[in-house]
């Protein structure tokens, strides 16, 4: 265990920086705890601990910047919890040399929060195994209210689909993110179904706009 003034000491910066990094190491769930008063500070719980990564300075960077690009990706807050993980245990050299690369890339993207708030509801959805109700929009801009029950999601050069069995089709079918304008659980468990076997049954190829 170790006292703010002690670490900001030893990395030669400030006790308020010291702070700043450690409530952003806490809120993106780094196991620190703290203990307030004289002979307190902070100590880090070895069981859920990394060895420093030997991540070179342009991997990190190459990390980073991918996250950042990705705007479509799923689960984006996850991702970028990960990344505060793995930069946190990093040793501070190559995290320096990596943060002086990234101060150097810009990504212009438009966020998108339909992504975010579908990618959301369908990892808990997946998690406990209960359909979802979603209003969708297709390519032609026709909306449909749908209940599905989902497999998992697919990365194609068209975006990030949901996969699953749509009710109202009574089949298989994929469901791009960024076109569900509205998603939540229902309450309710549905079959276990592999994504190996909902996309074998797909009646279309993902390269092509899917109207269905």
């Amino acid at each position: 265990m170790m006292g703010a003034t002690e670490l900001a000491a030893r990395f030669e910066v400030s006790v308020r920086t010291i702070q700043r990094d450690l409530l952003a190491l806490q809120e993106a769930g780094v196991p620190i705890w703290a203990q307030p008063g004289p002979g307190g500070g902070y100590g880090l719980n070895v069981e859920t601990t990394l060895p420093p990564l030997n991540f070179t300075p342009t991997e990190a960077a190459a990390i980073a910047t991918a996250l950042a690009t990705t705007r479509a990706m799923p689960f984006p807050q996850a991702g970028h919890s990960a990344l505060t993980k793995l930069v946190g245990a990093m040793a501070v050299a190559p995290k320096d040399t990596a943060a002086r690369i990234v101060s150097g890339v810009r990504v212009i993207s438009r966020p998108d929060a339909s992504i975010d708030l579908a990618s959301g509801v369908i990892l808990r959805a997946l998690l406990d195994a209960v359909a979802v109700e979603l209003t969708y929009r297709n390519a032609r801009g026709d909306l449909t209210q749908r209940v599905v029950e989902p497999a998992g999601v697919l990365g194609t050069n068209n975006g990030w689909y949901l996969a699953g069995w749509c009710r109202l089709r009574m089949a298989a079918r994929t469901f791009r993110l960024d076109r569900i304008v509205q998603i939540s659980l229902v309450n309710e468990s549905v079959p276990d179904r592999s994504l190996d076997e909902i996309l074998r049954d797909l009646p279309f190829d993902l390269t092509e706009p899917a109207l269905m």
